[in-house]
C-alpha cells in the first residue's frame, strides 16, 4: 500500500454489525462482512495485494470529506481539474430501521454515489476483491455486460451492482467514466453466503438506500443528545462512534473494527482488537450513559450477563467474540506484510485465555452503575453471576495475574487489578439488597478492607514517591490513575495527588500520558483519565488545556485511535478506538461537573 498513508487517513462506515474503512482518496481499504471478526474482501490497509474497491477522479485532485449531518454517512468531495465531484459512501440498514432498530438486522450492502458538483471530473473505478484476507482470487463473471459483476470463492458470494459497465480482466475489474454537473452514477456491492444456491440478489436502489441510511442514523442521533455540556459536538460524534462499533444482535462492543494496525512500526505489539472486552465494561457504560442513554448501557450489560451467565468465576473470560464466542485462538497471516509493510499480521487474540483479576470489578460496577434500570430485583441468573464474581474476587484478589495491559512475559501483582477486586467488593456490598438471601455481604466486607489496606500499603512506594504499576515495583504506571475515578481515593489525598503530579511530570514528557516509560506513544485513554484526575483536583485550567490537546490528535472526522506520536501527530494503533472515544466522554463529563461551560 501507499507508505505515506496514514491511520487518520480513513473514515468508518458502520451498519452496526461489521465496518468498512474508505481512504481521502476515496478507496475501500478494509471491509469485513458480515460481521466485525470475519474474514475480510477488501484487506488492502494490511498489504498492496489485499484488495480494495476505488473510485476516484483520474487525475491529481484534491479532497475533502464529511459525515452527513449526525450519522455515518460519508461525503467526499474532490477537486480535479476545472471539476467537482462528491463520493457518497454508507453501509445499508435495514429499511425502514430507526433508532434503536438500526442493527438488528442489516442487508450487507456497501453504497456508493458518485455525482458531478461542477464541470465534469473523469472518474477511475477499480474493484479488486481478494477473499479470506487476500488468500482468494475469485475469477469474476460479468453475466449483465458489465453492470453486474459476481465473485464467489469459498463461503463467500460478492454481487457488484455498476451504474456504468466495467471491464472484467480475470480477478480485477475497472473502468473510466466522466461525470458531469448534475449527473450521478451508483454502485453496490451486495454480500451473501454462496452456500446453498440463495439466487441473484435484486439490484438494490442505491439513491433510497443512501437516503434511508441517513435517515437511521439521523434518527438515532436524536434519540442520544441530552448531554448538553461543554465540548457537546465531540461527545455526540464519540457516541456515534461507540454506537457504529457496536455488534447490536447481541449488544456486544469491539475495541476496534480492525487488527494488527501497529503502535510502532517494525515492532510486535500488532493484535486483533474486533473482540469485545470486559475490560472495557464500566467505562463504556459510563460513556454511554452520559452520551447517549441507558438502553445501549443495558443492552451491553445483558450481553456480558449471557457470556459469563451459568459459569463459575474461574469460567469467565476477560473478553469474547462479538456473540459470546470464547475460543479467540491467535494466528498469523505470515501472506501479509502489514501496515506500511510493519507485521505481524494477526487474526485471533490469545489473552482471551489470561487471567486479569480486574473483570470482576468491571462487570459489577457496569451492575451499580446500572442498578436503577435493572430493577429493584435483579434476575435470578444476573444475581448469581454477581455473587460468584464477588466471590471470586473475595477469595482470588491475592493472587498475581496479567494485568489490564495483557503482559504476556509474566504475571504480577498489579495494582490496577487489586483496585479492581476492590471495586468489586464494594459494589457487591452496596448492591447486596438486590443479590439475594446467598449474599456473603460480611465477607466481601472482610475482603474489601484487607484489599484496602494492600494498595495503600503495599502499593505505595516511597522511592517512586507514589502509588505503582505493580506491589514491590518503582515503575510508575499509568493505570493508577483509576484510583480516584473508581473511588477508591479522592485525586486532593496527600499521596494521590503526588502520583498525579509523577505521572504528569514523567509519564507525559510530550503532553500526552504515556502508560510506563519507555512506552512509545502517547496513551489517548490514560490521557483522558489525566484530564479526570486534574479536574477532581481543582485544576481545571490544566484540565481543560489538555483536553483539548488530546482531541486535538482526532482526524478530520473527529475519529481517534489508541495512540498517537504526540512529536508527529501521526495515530498509531488499531482505529478507530472505542476505548480512546470513552475517555474522551467521561472526561468531557468531568470537566462539566467541575463547572467548565
Amino acid at each position: 500500500m501507499d507508505r505515506d498513508r496514514s491511520v487518520g487517513d480513513y473514515g468508518l462506515l458502520s451498519d452496526c454489525q461489521t465496518a468498512a474503512l474508505v481512504g481521502r482518496d476515496g478507496s475501500v481499504d478494509w471491509y469485513c462482512p458480515p460481521r466485525f471478526d470475519a474474514p475480510s474482501v477488501f484487506a488492502r490497509l494490511l498489504d498492496e495485494g489485499g484488495g480494495h474497491w476505488s473510485i476516484r477522479p483520474t487525475g491529481a485532485f484534491e479532497s475533502e470529506r464529511a459525515y452527513l449531518e449526525d450519522g455515518m454517512v460519508l461525503r467526499t468531495e474532490f477537486s480535479a481539474g476545472g471539476g467537482r465531484a462528491a463520493l457518497t459512501d454508507a453501509l445499508a440498514l435495514e429499511e425502514g430501521a430507526r433508532g434503536h432498530e438500526i442493527g438488528r438486522r442489516s442487508p450487507h450492502v456497501l453504497l456508493r454515489r458518485i455525482e458531478g458538483l461542477e464541470g465534469e471530473v473523469e472518474v477511475e473505478v477499480e474493484f479488486v476483491p481478494r477473499l479470506e484476507y487476500g488468500l482468494t482470487r475469485p475469477l469474476l463473471r460479468a453475466p449483465d455486460g458489465g453492470t453486474r459483476i459476481v465473485a464467489r470463492a469459498g463461503p463467500t458470494e460478492l454481487h457488484l451492482f455498476a451504474g456504468r459497465p466495467l471491464d472484467v480482466a480475470g480477478t480485477e475489474a475497472g473502468g473510466r467514466f466522466v461525470v458531469r454537473a448534475g449527473e450521478s452514477v451508483d454502485f453496490a456491492l451486495a454480500y451473501g453466503r454462496a452456500a446453498g444456491r440463495i439466487g441473484e440478489p435484486p439490484a438494490p436502489d442505491v439513491g433510497a438506500a443512501l437516503e434511508n441510511a441517513r435517515e437511521g442514523w439521523a434518527s438515532w442521533s436524536g434519540m442520544h443528545k441530552g448531554y448538553e455540556g461543554p465540548y457537546k459536538s465531540e461527545v455526540h460524534r464519540s457516541a456515534l462512534v461507540l454506537q457504529a462499533l457496536t455488534y447490536v444482535p447481541s449488544g456486544g462492543i469491539v475495541a476496534a473494527p480492525t487488527t494488527s494496525l501497529p503502535a510502532v512500526e517494525g515492532g510486535e505489539d500488532n493484535w486483533d482488537y474486533r473482540y469485545a472486552w470486559l475490560r472495557d465494561l464500566s467505562l463504556v457504560l459510563r460513556a454511554l450513559w452520559v452520551a447517549a442513554c441507558p438502553d445501549e448501557a443495558e443492552w451491553f450489560f445483558y450481553w456480558i450477563d449471557r457470556a459469563g451467565g451459568g459459569c463459575p468465576s474461574g469460567q469467565l473470560q476477560i473478553m469474547y467474540g462479538v456473540e459470546g464466542e470464547r475460543d479467540l485462538t491467535e494466528h498469523l497471516l505470515g501472506h501479509l506484510e502489514g501496515f506500511r509493510g510493519s507485521g505481524p499480521v494477526r487474526v485471533g487474540n490469545d489473552a482471551w485465555s489470561q487471567s486479569q483479576l480486574d473483570v470482576y470489578g468491571e462487570v459489577l460496577d457496569a451492575a451499580y452503575l446500572l442498578r436503577d434500570g435493572l430493577g429493584e430485583e435483579f434476575d435470578p441468573a444476573t444475581a448469581r453471576l454477581l455473587r460468584v464474581l464477588a466471590d471470586g474476587a473475595a477469595g482470588g484478589w491475592r493472587e498475581p495475574d496479567s494485568g489490564m495491559w495483557e503482559a504476556r512475559d509474566a504475571q504480577r501483582h498489579y495494582l490496577s487489578s487489586k483496585l479492581m477486586c476492590w471495586v468489586a467488593l464494594d459494589r457487591a456490598v452496596k448492591l447486596a439488597p438486590r443479590l439475594g438471601e446467598e449474599a456473603d455481604v460480611s465477607r466481601w466486607k472482610g475482603a474489601r478492607e484487607e484489599v484496602r489496606r494492600a494498595i495503600l500499603e503495599e502499593g505505595w512506594n516511597e522511592g517512586a514517591g507514589a502509588y505503582t504499576g505493580a506491589f514491590g515495583s518503582e515503575r510508575l504506571d499509568a493505570s493508577v490513575l483509576l484510583m480516584p475515578l473508581v473511588g477508591f481515593l479522592p485525586a486532593e489525598d496527600e499521596r494521590m495527588e503526588a502520583t498525579i503530579r509523577k505521572i504528569q511530570d514523567e509519564l507525559a514528557p510530550d503532553g500526552l500520558v504515556h502508560r510506563w516509560a519507555g512506552d512509545p506513544n502517547g496513551f489517548l485513554l490514560c490521557t483522558y483519565w489525566l484530564v479526570e484526575c486534574l479536574a477532581r483536583s481543582g485544576r481545571i485550567e490544566d484540565a481543560v488545556e489538555l483536553f483539548e490537546r488530546t482531541g486535538a490528535r482526532a482526524n478530520d472526522l473527529g475519529l481517534l485511535a489508541e495512540q498517537a506520536d504526540a512529536r508527529t501527530g501521526e495515530l498509531r494503533g488499531n482505529f478507530p478506538q472505542a476505548f480512546s472515544h470513552v475517555g474522551l466522554v467521561n472526561a468531557a463529563w468531568r470537566l462539566s461537573q467541575a463547572g467548565v461551560e
